[in-house]
């Protein structure tokens, strides 16, 4: 399986921006389809974004869409999540995680996660 590390969380105004990356290792990482999920608290882990092993392909979740944007290199082991606008019912735990040669809206669809990086919104 593949390791993964995410940063660059913290505590932003609304409207304000964020990127998140999240680092991987142990794996060939072009192999693995890349999705950020967020958790807040007292709810399900939900889906926000996914990348294509090559990063050609994207999707992301309604509540998301055109704030949000998911990106990776290859080079770098990295995927990242650029945040814009931040809303209110944005903060949560965010969390990225890896799966083989996947593209994939479901959290069973993943096999690696990382340990999380928190969000928080200010009003």
């Amino acid at each position: 399986q593949v390791q993964l590390e995410e940063s660059g969380g913290g505590l932003v105004q609304a409207g304000g921006s964020l990127r998140l990356s999240c680092a991987a290792s142990g794996r060939p990482f072009s192999n693995y389809g890349m999705g950020w999920f967020r958790q807040a608290p007292g709810k399900e882990r939900e889906f926000v974004a996914v990348i294509s092993t090559s990063g050609t392909m994207t999707s992301y979740a309604d509540s998301v869409k055109g704030r949000f944007t998911i990106s990776r290199d290859n080079a770098k082991n990295t995927v990242y999540l650029q945040m814009n606008s931040l809303k209110p019912e944005d903060p949560a735990v965010y969390y990225c995680a890896a799966g083989y040669r996947i593209f994939s809206r479901l959290t069973e669809s993943y096999t690696s996660w990382g340990q999380g990086t928190q969000v928080t919104v200010s009003t």
